[in-house]
């Protein structure tokens, strides 16, 4: 193994390892010089090669200094010239044993499980993809591969007419939450860099300044920006289903085989350390199916557990690798609704207690799409089906053991649970801060009630049903002694964080990030990347808090209508 110290660009050449354009398809009808920035038809093949247009002006904002450490990058590597053109897009001088070009994937859409072609511009399918991310590096770095992506990093032939940009808002938003949600220790996506232009902005809709609207009312000039996302692989279960309907209505002679070489793809960069590699292909998918089942569910649960709604949960935002990725219209819960949703298009599918089953339909797709290389063996197709149809216990089992976990409990008791959550509703509860509450073990319901809104807190009724509900979950603890409670808290605290990156947090630091000011970007940096840990009387009173009232219900604040 390589012993990591990477100061300069150079440095990362003995890393690069392009395992994907290496070994998958190329679209036949690709340009040879990565000059492809015009929306068209991607008939075939599993990549475009294609150039990233670099935005005017770079300026560096932020890296994550705790992923540099991890890859053994130094933290001056971030602003030298060239990582930061790298970075910001800018190829053209790469080292020549480092490719100079970058590629983009294309991919279907299933939202909830159903079939769309109308989001391609072609209603073909043939033209939905990476249309503003482009993959740049791919590196085998202490042993892990691992793929470098700009988001916004210009025009594909997937971009369906757009800009190819990301703006700084929707950036900095993605490039704290990945790293807030790697310090939760939930499976994502991370980030690298954050830089932004001097000089160069777009147009994007957006709203005027205290709205209650839920559609974009201005047009807006937004400083364009670009940050580096970075995972094992950022294949997604829509990947897959792309060439799962090729193959199914043999669109091309070789559909079946693109179909089966994606697969092996998928298994060699995400589950290698599950499926060994001398089974036969029929083997290997049912055991991806089982692996990615497995994972799928964790996660899911986990996004449940820290109060995260992916908002926008279609087949093209979920990674066949079992991790987060693609935070667009994404939110942290404050009040607890089951049905909280931040994405003004999303509806109820997609809000936060029916994750879940978004989570079944998705794998249903995946499901779907691996079928066409088992059709010559029912047993086999059998076999993926009752995969495919157990996945709601499977989900069930993973809830209930997170639920219990929050609340402390060996066994989850479902009345005792019941009560809580029809509590919580009546009461208008905090969800991160009740939880955090109730992970003290407390006597009384006085430190619960600083997770109550509005003036429930006086409704004598309530609150005495509060209190009973209290005596009877202490009971369902069993803990007797201090020495118990100790210990119990502790094990709470550290699944019911004391710190969630909700957008009322996120709005701020982008506005200051707006006129040059980075330092609250900075600061919830280093609050965000430690949500377990009790930190200063200042952080706790300014972080660690209810959702003021006068920003309920606020375009831009409670909900978004897109992540551009």
């Amino acid at each position: 193994m390589k012993t990591t110290k990477v100061e300069s660009l150079e440095d990362l050449i003995p890393f690069a390892n392009y395992s994907l354009v290496n070994t998958l398809s190329v679209d036949p009808e690709a340009t040879k010089d990565g000059v492809d920035h015009h929306p068209r038809q991607v008939f075939s093949g599993h990549f475009v090669p294609v150039n990233p247009t670099p935005i005017e002006n770079p300026k560096y904002i932020a890296h994550s200094k705790q992923f540099f450490s991890e890859l053994g990058f130094e933290d001056s590597l971030a602003t030298s010239e060239p990582f930061m053109k790298m970075f910001s897009g800018d190829t053209t001088m790469l080292p020549e044993s480092m490719q100079k070009q970058g590629w983009a994937t294309g991919y279907a859409l299933s939202i909830y499980g159903t079939e769309y072609y109308e989001q391609c511009p072609f209603r073909t399918g043939n033209g939905y993809g990476d249309g503003r991310a482009i993959s740049i590096l791919e590196a085998v770095i202490k042993g892990e591969r691992w793929e470098m992506q700009l988001k916004g990093g210009g025009r594909t032939p997937y971009c369906r007419g757009a800009d190819g940009r990301a703006v700084l808002r929707s950036s900095v938003r993605e490039f704290l939450a990945q790293e807030h949600m790697y310090a939760l220790g939930i499976p994502t996506s991370r980030s690298l860099t954050l830089y932004t232009s001097e000089t160069e902005t777009v147009k994007r809709p957006w709203f005027t300044n205290g709205s209650y609207s839920k559609d974009p009312e201005v047009m807006i000039d937004e400083a364009v920006a670009i940050t580096t996302r970075v995972a094992p692989s950022f294949l997604r279960v829509g990947q897959i289903e792309l060439f799962g309907r090729r193959a199914r209505k043999e669109e091309y002679p070789d559909a079946m085989q693109e179909l089966g070489k994606i697969v092996l793809h998928v298994i060699d960069r995400e589950y290698s350390e599950e499926i060994n590699q001398d089974l036969p292909l029929k083997e290997k998918v049912i055991l991806l199916a089982l692996a990615f089942r497995k994972r799928l569910a964790s996660l899911v649960a986990n996004w449940v557990r820290v109060g995260y709604c992916q908002g926008n949960f279609n087949s093209d935002n979920c990674a066949v690798g079992g991790f987060t990725l693609d935070f667009g219209p994404f939110g942290f819960i404050d009040m607890f609704d089951p049905r909280y949703q931040p994405w003004t298009g999303g509806g109820i599918h997609f809000s936060f207690l029916n994750q879940p089953k978004a989570a079944e339909r998705n794998f249903e797709m995946l499901c779907i799409a691996l079928m066409p290389l088992l059709a010559a063996d029912k047993n086999a197709l059998d076999t993926l089906e009752k995969i495919k149809n157990d996945f709601p216990q499977v989900m069930q089992a993973n809830m209930i053991k997170m639920w219990a976990s929050k609340l402390g409990l060996q066994k989850l008791d479902t009345t005792l649970f019941n009560d809580l959550m029809t509590l919580m509703i009546e009461t208008s509860v905090d969800y991160t801060i009740f939880f955090r509450e109730l992970s003290h073990i407390p006597d009384d319901i006085a430190p619960l009630a600083k997770s109550f809104y509005g003036e429930k807190v006086h409704d004598e009724a309530l609150m005495e049903r509060w209190t009973q509900w209290l005596e009877q979950w202490r009971t369902a603890t069993g803990v007797t002694t201090r020495e118990e409670r100790k210990v119990l808290s502790e094990q709470m605290k550290a699944v019911n964080p004391k710190y969630t990156l909700r957008e009322w947090f996120l709005v701020p630091a982008y506005k200051q990030a707006e006129q040059g000011d980075y330092s609250l970007i900075h600061e919830l940096q280093e609050v965000m990347n430690n949500p377990y840990d009790e930190q200063s009387s200042e952080i706790e009173e300014k972080y660690y808090r209810e959702k003021p009232a006068e920003l309920f219900d606020i375009a831009g604040v409670s909900h978004v209508s897109c992540s551009s």
